[in-house]
């Protein structure tokens, strides 16, 4: 099962992370049909054929997602997209 890693350090407070993370998803979701809920300081998102997390601390946004056969086929536009929105986010 194909997967995404994907790490950031940001120096943002957790709250501003947090918005980071937020705007990201929401571009994401419109984009590939994810739906995403918070518990606590991560994101719990999914879809068919995708699930995963992205966990925000003090230091660091991280981003991990398994991808069912066909959305495997999408990783590199996927993965391209998430640290696209991050990178914006963050700078």
């Amino acid at each position: 099962m194909p997967s995404i890693d994907i790490r950031r350090k940001h120096h943002h407070s957790l709250k501003g992370a947090k918005d980071v993370v937020k705007k990201t998803a929401l571009a994401i979701g419109k984009k590939f049909e994810i739906t995403s809920e918070w518990n606590g300081n991560t994101l719990n998102f999914e879809r068919p054929g995708a699930s995963g997390e992205i966990h925000v601390s003090a230091k660091e946004i991280h981003v991990t997602a398994q991808l069912g056969f066909l959305l495997g086929f999408l990783k590199p536009v996927i993965e391209q997209e998430i640290e696209r929105q991050l990178d914006e986010g963050l700078a």
